[in-house]
């Protein structure tokens, strides 16, 4: 398939406008299993709930979705809080398996809760600039893409910026690499994880809020994602956020050109074994640290 250079630009800005949606949401989990050595399999769907909260203060209030972001951002910081108090803290340290079936549990219990609220039905968020182009040249871009893309690169800066640069980001990293010595240090280790947990989850209410702006919500918008989001954390690096952020920029550059060279069924495909050979050949990640052996 001919691909000149106007294609391969536009493919590219839009693989890279779907690969930041991609690294928000690894990022999110990535600071969860970083800190806390979890794996959250509901991760999908707080990023479901979060569209939803976005499309009921569109439809109730007709506020614009990123307007309504700093509400969504806060109430789901609530809601990862009180999840890690409530939930997760109890299976902290417990066997793999038992953690799995707590987060898979709960994955369950808010999709199938969704369902019952609102059907299966997909719901969309009408903005007034969700038909805007911006014309450079032979380049049309999708203004609402383009818009997503800016506002998740400044949210990852931001993010890198508070756990470089503050106390409480201090004490996540430190957790994050030693629990006992944070401990040893006078750091709370309880408030950390939920502090943790609450901020990871809100990385989905950032993620689904741009996402409103030009993808339909459904009860099944999280699972479509999580594929691709454990692959990007492995490629990244266990623990690594910054590795997530790139990582998912590559698989969404990726997926992009795969469906438009290949085909669209198989635009997961090329990741999937991706994903297999750096599992083979680098199971640490591409930007992860060696495994201890």
């Amino acid at each position: 398939m001919q691909l000149d250079l106007p294609i391969f630009l536009n493919l590219l800005l839009i693989g890279l406008f779907q690969g930041a949606i991609y690294s928000l949401i690894s990022m999110g989990l990535t600071l969860i299993f970083g800190t806390m050595k979890i794996v959250n399999f509901a991760h999908g769907d707080f990023l479901m709930l979060s569209g939803y909260f976005v499309f009921w203060i569109w439809a109730l209030f007709g506020v614009d979705p990123l307007l309504a972001l700093p509400a969504v951002f806060l109430a789901l910081f609530c809601i990862g809080y009180a999840t890690e108090r409530v939930l997760i803290k109890r299976v902290l340290g417990r066997p793999t398996h038992i953690q799995m079936l707590m987060t898979l549990g709960l994955s369950l219990i808010i999709q199938n809760s969704v369902i019952v609220l609102w059907k299966a039905d997909p719901r969309f968020v009408h903005t007034s600039y969700a038909d805007l182009r911006l014309e450079l040249g032979a380049v049309a871009v999708p203004f609402p893409r383009l818009l997503s893309f800016v506002l998740a690169m400044l949210f990852a800066l931001t993010l890198h910026l508070f756990l470089l640069k503050t106390t409480y980001g201090t004490a996540i990293r430190g957790t994050g690499q030693d629990q006992e010595a944070a401990h040893l240090m006078g750091i709370n280790v309880n408030k950390i994880y939920s502090l943790s947990f609450g901020l990871g989850i809100s990385c989905t209410a950032v993620a689904a809020t741009l996402l409103s702006t030009y993808f339909p919500l459904s009860p099944f918008l999280g699972s479509s994602f999580m594929v691709i989001t454990f692959i990007v954390i492995v490629l990244g690096g266990l623990g690594n956020y910054l590795g997530a952020f790139i990582a998912g920029l590559i698989l969404g550059t990726i997926e992009i050109f795969t469906a438009y060279m290949l085909s669209s069924l198989l635009r997961q495909t090329i990741p999937l074994l991706i994903f297999i050979l750096v599992l083979l050949l680098k199971p640490e990640g591409l930007f992860g640290r060696k495994l201890r052996r």
